[in-house]
């Protein structure tokens, strides 16, 4: 089966790194991105809709169809940002695109870009991790093919690409020392995108990958 993805995110780093891995994948023939301004990419596989609200995808509804599915990158940090404010932009923004494509492709699988220490429970103490794990959970109950929640730690970025974050800079001499001592909490951009396009065209027996799952993942035929 070949792949047909949505992308969402492909303006930072992290859904524009899994994008990456779609352009170069010999398993995924199309490509589409959903962002608020142009991503200035350009590929044979690549088409791009600029739409400002996430929360309503009526006027684009149409171009949605057709695709077996969607590697969700979006996301904000929650560093400064109240509950209430955070909870709009992570789970009621992921529920209603994720709502939409249920309906219009019932038979897409749908990956999670959620995080490390994400809280399944919804009753711990971090802000973030409830409202992640809420997110996860709800997802799970929508009528796709499959859910796969990925929980990746630090991610080492990909080489060349526009939207690394300019700290990562000073981080990256550490990630052979920090991969080696700590290899369940840290993987590349490049692993977390194989790891996405694995499960969609193969599957997985579980529907949370911690940063164990993802590598290994992508060390197997």
């Amino acid at each position: 089966m070949k792949i047909r993805a949505i992308v969402t995110g492909a303006t930072g780093m992290v859904g524009e790194g899994i994008l990456h891995e779609c352009l170069q994948s010999p398993e995924v023939e199309a490509v589409l991105i959903i962002n608020r301004k142009p991503s200035g990419i350009t590929h044979p596989k690549l088409k791009e809709i600029i739409h400002q609200d996430f929360f309503n995808l009526s006027p684009i509804k149409d171009q949605l169809k057709g695709y077996n599915a969607c590697f969700f990158g979006l996301g904000v940090s929650s560093i400064g940002m109240k509950e209430a404010e955070y909870t709009k932009m992570t789970y009621t923004l992921t529920m209603h695109v994720a709502e939409t494509l249920s309906k219009l492709n019932p038979d897409m699988t749908f990956c999670y870009v959620s995080g490390a220490g994400t809280d399944s429970t919804e009753k711990g103490r971090s802000m973030w991790a409830r409202v992640k794990g809420k997110t996860e959970n709800d997802l799970t109950k929508l009528p796709f093919k499959a859910v796969y929640n990925f929980r990746p730690g630090y991610m080492h970025p990909t080489p060349g690409l526009n939207n690394t974050l300019p700290y990562y800079k000073y981080l990256s001499w550490l990630y052979p020392v920090v991969r080696k001592v700590f290899p369940g909490a840290v993987s590349t951009l490049a692993e977390l995108g194989q790891g996405m396009i694995k499960v969609a065209t193969k599957g997985y027996s579980k529907s949370v990958l911690e940063v164990k799952d993802f590598v290994a993942l992508t060390k197997n035929p």
